[in-house]
């Protein structure tokens, strides 16, 4: 969502509208609470009472309670006092809470808590967000960003969590349940969100099949499994619908098919393009004013476009997740102390350290030992640099940052740290490089690069750095053989014109404020890297789909692949696979069992697998299970990931890891039968530390129903 000054000044204001009077009408049915309920207190007792002042309500009143009213604690509902309604005070969380809301922990954006593979730490993070937001006074966090990383020059790429929708799904479920033992969560942006400069506008046209199987699933789990309380719109088009108005994704599908039982915003300004066929869509509110509902839907449901029972669902909808969360009662009070704690911040700095992913270390130029490295040149424009993600919607204001010179020369330790600006060809810099014993470069992207259009950058133009910092590079590793590049960034960035001259490679994305310490912690090797790639690196970005993000091309077609699914199909290698991440220490995957050969349609596949460290220093593993399709009567992929486990371990230690996969999970979308289906054939087993490094293979079987 884009909220900055100019445009809340230029659009949002002139469209914040009087509240309005009408007459009252029924109450709708009270549905039955669900099975797994995020609701703090008797479902029941909700329901009757959200019975019992829906008919107290003017049209009036309920319709307030479908929009924006401005900006307070966050972004605002009206409260209704008569009643005794408290207000909704949203503010966004991706990577910490708003800066709107003065200073917060800013934690790894989501790419790099994908990059940790660890759903118990993400589950850590969601929570200490809606601890902070609730400090703020706030009771609505516009987080998780749960879109699918079609392709990394996507500006926002660093908001979400990855390419893979098990993978996202996973995580997204662990931050929701977190966040929402203090806050309601809301899982943006619903859905097929994946362009940003023409976000407003552009029209992403896929099968259902796709639809269903790629872009769909993640908000399908955190529905389902975790409860989240709110989801989001997005601002694009699905198949010739925007996003709020489109009613086979919201109100068939989203709340149809999967139950969803919490409330359904708009994003901000131009989410909302209707007033009839939103509501009809079953949109709840839009935000973050009364622009097409206000007076617009009032006079909708009095000339009987739109049905009171509309209206009425979608208030009770919003009166449950107040009562539910027991905001009458338990209203947020602004607590400072409870912000950038130092339990908050070494949660951050856990999390940066376990995402930074080690792509190269030829002839172990890693870890720096202290005891014969006595000299460390850093050089880059990103050394130095308070480089922590995008300046839009997502952008948290921390009150300090380690950068990661600070953190180099905080963890120095008795070794030289010599900071080297401007030209490294100069002869007094080239000199300094090649007279220490190792010299770190920290380059990439920043908010000039890529982020919220209008905002920042908006999608990237190239996967490649910018031409000097690549001419850094080289011109750092033709005097110091022992150079280790330090990459910052929200996506993948290709590597070709300067790999092959460094001698390792680390990826730290954009870390948070306390990620200098992080990047300084895994050079040193005080710790031991772990993270593991949430996208495919290509070797060209020839190699994957195209991009489109242009205004004169408003029609993109999304194809059932994207990833590592095409590189798969087409035998493309990639640079660095899918789930690929080195680290210090040795690993060997053995003895792959498959408890039953053969599964129900309704059944579980589980599997065990012995991962054991067989170096030196105790480190953590990803070990990764992919399925195959040899059999399926229709086209599938080469393989999909289906499960995955963190597993740490000491030297020389083994331990037994049981991988779970439903059958659901392996079911393809039919068009004829409008369901999904479970094929009884013969599937492929594959377990490894990457989707290219699978060195663990079985078989198992689906039986007939």
């Amino acid at each position: 969502m884009y909220r900055a000054a100019a445009f809340r000044t230029a659009l949002l204001l002139p469209l914040l509208l009087t509240l309005v009077g009408g007459c009252g009408d029924r109450a709708a049915t009270s549905p039955a609470p669900p099975a797994t309920d995020w609701c703090r207190i008797d479902r029941r007792a909700v329901e009757s009472r959200i019975d019992e002042l829906l008919p107290q309500m003017s049209l009036a009143e309920k319709v307030e309670q479908m929009h924006g009213s401005g900006l307070e604690q966050g972004w605002a509902t009206a409260a209704n006092e008569r009643l005794g309604i408290p207000s909704f005070q949203m503010l966004d969380g991706p990577r910490g809470v708003s800066q709107l809301a003065g200073n917060a922990t800013a934690f790894p954006v989501g790419m790099a808590r994908g990059a940790t593979w660890d759903p118990e730490l993400e589950e850590r993070v969601g929570e200490t967000m809606g601890v902070e937001l609730r400090a703020k006074g706030g009771n609505v966090l516009l987080a998780p960003t749960l879109n699918i990383l079609r392709h990394p020059a996507w500006g926002r790429a660093q908001e979400t969590y990855g390419e893979d929708a098990h993978h996202l799904g996973r995580m997204g479920v662990a931050f929701v349940r977190g966040a929402q033992r203090h806050v309601i969560a809301s899982v943006k942006h619903f859905a097929a969100n994946s362009i940003e400069n023409t976000r407003f506008d552009v029209d992403v046209t896929l099968d259902e099949r796709t639809l269903r199987e790629v872009y769909l699933p993640h908000f399908r789990s955190v529905v389902e499994e975790a409860r989240v309380g709110s989801v989001m719109t997005a601002y694009n088009k699905v198949n010739g619908r925007y996003c709020a108005e489109n009613a086979h994704l919201v109100r068939d599908i989203l709340k149809g098919e999967w139950g969803f039982d919490g409330f359904v915003e708009s994003d901000w300004v131009l989410g909302t393009r209707s007033t009839v066929d939103s509501a009809l869509a079953k949109l709840d509110v839009e935000m973050p004013s009364a622009r097409y509902y206000g007076d617009p839907l009032v006079a909708a449901v009095e000339s009987g476009e739109v049905p009171v029972a509309a209206v009425d669902d979608a208030v009770r909808r919003t009166l449950r997740a107040r009562f539910c969360l027991e905001l009458d009662r338990d209203p947020p009070v602004p607590a400072p102390d409870r912000i950038e704690t130092p339990e908050h911040l070494a949660l951050a700095r856990q999390v940066a350290r376990e995402a930074i992913v080690l792509l190269k270390n030829a002839d172990r130029a890693l870890p720096l030992d202290r005891g014969s490295v006595r000299s460390i040149a850093v050089a880059g424009p990103l050394a130095d640099r308070a480089n922590i993600g995008d300046t839009g919607s997502s952008a948290v204001h921390p009150t300090s940052v380690v950068t990661p010179l600070a953190g180099l020369l905080a963890h120095a330790d008795g070794v030289e740290v010599r900071s080297v600006t401007g030209d490294a060809r100069t002869p007094e810099n080239a000199s300094a490089l090649a007279d220490a014993d190792a010299a770190v470069v920290v380059v990439g992207l920043t908010t000039e690069d890529e982020g919220e259009n209008l905002v920042s950058a908006g999608d990237r133009s190239t996967l490649a750095l910018r031409a000097e910092q690549e001419e850094l590079i080289r011109a750092v590793a033709a005097v110091n053989p022992r150079t280790i590049v330090v990459l910052e960034g929200g996506s993948a960035i290709t590597v070709e014109g300067w790999i092959d001259e460094v001698e390792g490679l680390v990826m730290a994305w954009y870390p948070g404020q306390e990620g200098g310490h992080a990047i300084a912690e895994v050079l040193f090797g005080d710790v031991n890297p772990s993270g593991k790639l949430p996208l495919t690196v290509p070797r060209a970005e020839s190699d994957l789909p195209e991009f489109v993000s242009d205004p004169a091309r408003l029609v993109v077609p999304y194809s059932y692949d994207h990833g590592y699914r095409w590189l798969d199909h087409r035998g493309t290698e990639p640079r660095f696979p899918f789930g690929f991440g080195g680290s210090y220490t040795t690993f060997a995957l053995a003895n792959l069992r498959v408890a039953e050969p053969e599964i129900a349609p309704s059944g579980t596949l589980e599997v065990r697998i012995d991962v054991t460290n067989t170096g030196a220093v105790a480190g953590a593993e990803v070990v990764q299970l992919y399925v195959g399709y040899p059999e399926s009567a229709v086209p599938r992929d080469v393989r999909n990931l289906r499960a995955f486990a963190r597993v740490g371990l000491a030297p020389g230690e083994t331990r037994t890891v049981t991988l779970r996969v439903p059958a659901a999970d392996l079911a393809y979308w039919d068009d004829a039968s409008g369901g999904f289906v479970v094929e009884p054939v013969r599937y492929g087993i594959h377990v490894g530390s990457s989707s290219r490094d699978l060195p663990l293979s079985a078989s198992f079987r689906i039986r007939p129903r």
